[in-house]
């Protein structure tokens, strides 16, 4: 079990505070809301008489996970506010967040914006869905198959379906603990990893179009008329960023996404450091993965060759020849 000194001060804080919201970032991802939903779920079922909110937008194909709540501003005047997944201030998802009488950070993303009163952040551990589950144990409070069908959810998402390094003995160990509470598995990746055929058709798109560096990076740029082409929303387009992951020869990868006045660019590797590349343009994340956003076109160009600088001496280890 984990060991995170803060723990207890924050249960403590749940169980002092009447009101409670929950927030997470923007564009949220299984992992965003199968811990912000599964935390609802778990601090509703322990303690009955509290007020407990889950804030934000939601993507129409994650739905089936759950929905969020309307607030009002001065519900936050003597709230707990809990911000899940979500490593910088700027990427909470809703306006009065940091206006709650305490603020708790609970994040698997690095330490860079140190925006909450208390806070436990955990690098080594897969995703924060894994977090909750964990401190479920450590509060001693229940887990049921509902939450255990969100938690289970979130960690699914953050580690390909358990196929990135990311997934840990102890990640196995969760899931197989969240898995007996009876979760339907095959809902869950039916609803989770279900397309349309215009998603199907821009996949088609992406695989045909993606570039790769002599240095081992693969990029492809999904503008505006590509969107309109194919029915296509920014969000369903970033999706696919590990569509070609399996590629030989890939190091990292980058795929950039036009969305209104800006471009949102999603990174990814298998070796060399990319989240100190993505900090340059407006962004972060982890080791192996971030994402980051750009204003124009012409900076495309100068994130590929900042990939390109990590890429090129990178090797990997114990490959056959």
């Amino acid at each position: 079990m984990a060991h995170w000194p803060e723990a207890t001060t924050i249960l403590n804080l749940i169980e002092a505070a009447d009101t409670i919201m929950i927030h997470r970032h923007v564009r949220p991802d299984p992992d965003a809301l199968g811990s912000q939903l599964g935390l609802k779920r778990i601090i509703e079922r322990a303690y009955p008489d509290k007020h407990v909110y889950v804030v934000g937008g939601i993507a129409r194909d994650l739905e089936f996970l759950g929905k969020m709540q309307h607030v009002e501003p001065e519900m936050y005047d003597e709230a707990l506010v809990l911000v899940l997944d979500t490593a910088n201030h700027e990427r909470i998802d809703g306006p009065y967040a940091l206006k709650g009488k305490t603020v708790v950070k609970i994040d698997h993303h690095p330490d860079e914006d140190e925006y909450a009163t208390h806070q436990i952040v955990d690098t080594t551990v897969s995703s924060t869905s894994e977090i909750v589950a964990e401190l479920a144990r450590i509060w001693d409070l229940a887990i049921d198959e509902q939450s255990a069908f969100l938690l289970f959810a979130g960690i699914v998402g953050d580690t390909g379906r358990f196929q990135f390094r990311n997934a840990t003995p102890r990640t196995f160990e969760i899931a197989a603990d969240l898995i007996s509470y009876g979760i339907d598995t095959n809902r869950l990746y039916r609803q989770m990893y279900k397309t349309n055929l215009a998603t199907l058709q821009l996949q088609g798109y992406v695989l045909q179009n993606v570039q790769v560096t002599e240095s081992g990076v693969g990029y492809v740029k999904i503008d505006a008329d590509v969107l309109r082409t194919f029915h296509a929303t920014p969000e369903a387009a970033s999706l696919l960023v590990n569509s070609f992951s399996g590629l030989e020869g890939l190091k990292c990868w980058v795929m950039f996404v036009e969305n209104k006045d800006e471009i949102r660019v999603r990174i990814r590797s298998k070796g060399p450091v990319i989240n100190e590349i993505a900090k340059r343009y407006r962004g972060g994340g982890h080791p192996m993965a971030a994402g980051a956003t750009i204003d124009t076109w012409e900076e495309m160009d100068d994130v590929i060759a900042a990939l390109e600088e990590v890429a090129a001496p990178f090797e990997f280890e114990n490959e056959e020849s």
